[in-house]
C-alpha cells in the first residue's frame, strides 16, 4: 500500500526537498500551503516547480481549527511532517502574537487533529537549536538544558515539549528533531548564508559594489538541507519515537563563508564586506554547535556535505539564477 504523507511547510527549502525524497520513495504527498501561496504560485512556490504536478497542496491556515481537521480527514496520513513556522530569528519582541499564533498554536492544532483522526500516524516535530539559546555547554546534545533567547525559540520549545506530551499521554508516534542550521540553493533570503551568497552574485555581475554584515566572528554550525530531510524520515521509521540533534559538530565563522563564497568567483571578500553595526547580534560566550552522535548511533545518520561544498554550490545556483534574469 503506497504511504501518504502530509507535510506542512511544503513550500519552504526543508518541505520542498521532502518532498522530492518521499515522492522518490513511491509516496502520495500531500502539502499544506498559504492561499495567498497558490495566487502567486511562480514567486511562492518555485521550490516545488519541478514536482507540483506530482503532489496535491491545500490552502490552509495553521490558526484554522476546522480546516486542518478536515484536511487531515480527507487525506488520514500514514506519516506527518510539521515543518511550517514563523522563522525568522529575532531578539527583540515585536511582533510576538502572530508568530505565538503560528507556531504555538498552529502547531497544537495539528498535532491534536492528528490524534484525533490518525491516531496511527507518525509526527514529525521541526525543532531547532534556537531552544538552547544562551547554552551552558558545548557541544550541546540531547540532555543539554534549554535556554531559549529569542521568540522564535521561545515557541520552538514550545512545540517540543507538545510533541513529547502528545507522545508520553497520549502514545502518539511524535519525534523532536532539533536542527542546527541547515543551507542550501533554497535557502530564504533572510538567512546571512544567502545573503552572502547572493551579494557575491550580484556584486560579481555588477549590480552591486559592497555587502554590509555584522560579526564577521559569529559562529554556526552549518549543514546540509537536503541530509537533514533524509533523517526527517529517517526518525519516524524507527520503532519507538525519540528526539534527535541534527548538525555538523562544526563550527564555522562568516568570515570563512565569506571567504569561501567570494573566492569562488575569484574575488577577495576583504575589498566588498563592509561591517554595520545594525546587523550584529546578542553575543555568545558558548556558541551553539550540535553534537550528531545519537542520530549516528541509533538512525545511522552522518553529514556528508562539507561546509566549502556547500557555499560553493550555493553561489553557483546564484550566479546561475543571475544569468537567466539578465
Amino acid at each position: 500500500m503506497t504511504k501518504r504523507a502530509l507535510i506542512t511547510g511544503i513550500s519552504g527549502q526543508d518541505g520542498s526537498y521532502l518532498a522530492e525524497f518521499l515522492l522518490a520513495k513511491g509516496y502520495e504527498v500531500h502539502g499544506l500551503v498559504l492561499p495567498k501561496e497558490l495566487e502567486n504560485s511562480d514567486r511562492d512556490l518555485w521550490r516545488l516547480s519541478g514536482i507540483i504536478n506530482e503532489i496535491k497542496l491545500y490552502p490552509s491556515s495553521l490558526e484554522s481549527h476546522p480546516s486542518i481537521l478536515g484536511i487531515v480527514d480527507g487525506i488520514k496520513p500514514d506519516e506527518c511532517y510539521h515543518l511550517a513556522a514563523q522563522s525568522f530569528v529575532s531578539y527583540t519582541f515585536d511582533s510576538e502574537s502572530s508568530i505565538f499564533d503560528t507556531n504555538i498554536t498552529g502547531t497544537h492544532y495539528i498535532i491534536s487533529v492528528i490524534k484525533q483522526i490518525a491516531p496511527d500516524c507518525h509526527f514529525y516535530f521541526a525543532g531547532s537549536s534556537e531552544i538552547f539559546g544562551r547554552a551552558t555547554t558545548a557541544p550541546q546534545n540531547e540532555t543539554t538544558p534549554f535556554n531559549p533567547r529569542s521568540i522564535y525559540g521561545i515557541t520552538k520549545l514550545t512545540g517540543y515539549y507538545l510533541t513529547r506530551n502528545f507522545r508520553d499521554n497520549y502514545k502518539l508516534f511524535a519525534c523532536n528533531g532539533i536542527l542546527y542550521n541547515h543551507e542550501s540553493p533554497r535557502r530564504g533570503d533572510e538567512f546571512v548564508t544567502k545573503k552572502i551568497t547572493s551579494w557575491v552574485a550580484k556584486i560579481k555581475s555588477g549590480k552591486e559594489n559592497s555587502l554590509s554584515l555584522g560579526n564577521l566572528e559569529a559562529k554556526r554550525d552549518w549543514g546540509y538541507a537536503p541530509e537533514y530531510v533524509a533523517a526527517m524520515w529517517k526518525m519516524l521509521q524507527l520503532d519507538k519515537p525519540d528526539d534527535f540533534i541534527l548538525a555538523t559538530g562544526q563550527l564555522h565563522t562568516v568570515r570563512e563563508l565569506c571567504d569561501i563564497a567570494f573566492s569562488y568567483v575569484g574575488l577577495d571578500y576583504r575589498e566588498y564586506v563592509k561591517i554595520d553595526q545594525e546587523f550584529y547580534r546578542p553575543s555568545e560566550k558558548i556558541p551553539l554547535v550540535g553534537d550528531p552522535k545519537k542520530a549516528g548511533r541509533i538512525l545511522g545518520w552522518a553529514p556528508k556535505k562539507k561546509f566549502t561544498e556547500i557555499i560553493e554550490e550555493m553561489v553557483e545556483a546564484e550566479l546561475k539564477h543571475s544569468k537567466i534574469i539578465n
